[in-house]
């Protein structure tokens, strides 16, 4: 990766050659948000498109206007810095990526409370996409579940991810590929991902507020199950509903859709992925088609 080109305050530089100053506020406060933008590659390898690149910009402009930091950019000037950053890195990435963003308040002398006349640090790149392989696909992954012990602002996709960081190395630890998070009884997300359950072939997922990241593949989700004539309703989930789903499945930029097949050692169901799963990964790969 020491040779993949960023962009990094206006400049295009090597990896290897970016700096920040220490003082930076994303470093020393976490005080900045950030964007991850699945990039898929055409079967030839000479094309690569974002794929929902207009929904990725508009939840990273929600988390700015959330924490008060103007957005450096329209979403022209975004669209083509991240047209130019995928091709800067055409040779590096030979299949799928994933673009970075991360937009920090700048640098300042250390105080909590907003600096003033201070120019955000602007940094972009990109990394590999290694998508779910097909024994994933066919068998499933196994999660665990721990109490939601994070903030109350999990809308906001902040560079502050110490909560998510130790959910999944408790995920790790148990030799799992995910920790499904649970606050006060009720389902949340997972520490990458957003949670959806299936029971009697109805499609069901927490409601989109402050106690959970809207992951970008969560409105694709509510068309694809639209497209596969599949009965979704948000609404908050019981703990025990989780346990007791037909169908537990995971959605993110880096899984694209995968199937919890075992929960804390016990298996999901018929400890297969299902038929509602099916459905909509099959849905999730025309949608790439199309866009």
């Amino acid at each position: 990766m020491d040779t993949s080109i960023v962009y990094l305050n206006g400049e295009w530089l090597p990896l290897s050659n970016a700096r920040i100053s220490v003082l930076d506020r994303g470093f020393i406060l976490g005080d900045g948000v950030y964007e991850v933008i699945p990039v898929y590659a055409a079967e030839d390898g000479r094309q690569r498109r974002p794929f929902r690149l207009e929904q990725h910009l508009a939840r990273f402009a929600r988390s700015l206007a959330k924490i008060q930091l103007a957005n450096p950019f329209e979403a022209s000037s975004w669209r083509i810095l991240v047209d130019e950053i995928i091709s800067a890195n055409s040779a590096e990435n030979t299949g799928h990526c994933l673009v970075y963003i991360q937009v920090t308040r700048g640098v300042a002398p250390r105080a909590q409370a907003f600096p003033e006349n201070v120019s955000p640090t602007v940094f972009m790149m990109t990394m590999p996409l290694n998508l779910p392989d097909e024994t994933a696909l066919e068998q499933g992954v196994a999660a665990v579940t721990a109490p939601d012990a994070r903030w109350l602002h999990c809308d906001i996709k902040s560079i502050s991810l110490l909560g998510n960081v130790l959910m999944a190395q408790y995920a790790a630890e148990h030799q799992a590929s995910e920790t499904i998070q649970l606050r006060d009884g009720y389902l949340t997300e997972g520490a990458s991902s957003n949670v959806w359950i299936a029971k009697e072939g109805r499609l069901f997922a927490p409601i989109r507020n402050h106690l959970i990241l809207e992951g970008i593949r969560y409105a694709l989700i509510e068309e694809l199950a639209r497209e596969a004539k599949l009965i979704f309703e948000a609404r908050p989930i019981k703990e025990e509903e989780l346990r007791a789903a037909d169908e537990i499945m995971l959605t993110s930029a880096g899984r694209e859709m995968i199937a919890v097949t075992r929960l804390d050692g016990y298996p999901v169901g018929s400890g297969r992925p299902g038929a509602v799963f099916s459905a909509l990964h099959a849905g999730y790969q025309r949608a790439k088609e199309r866009e």
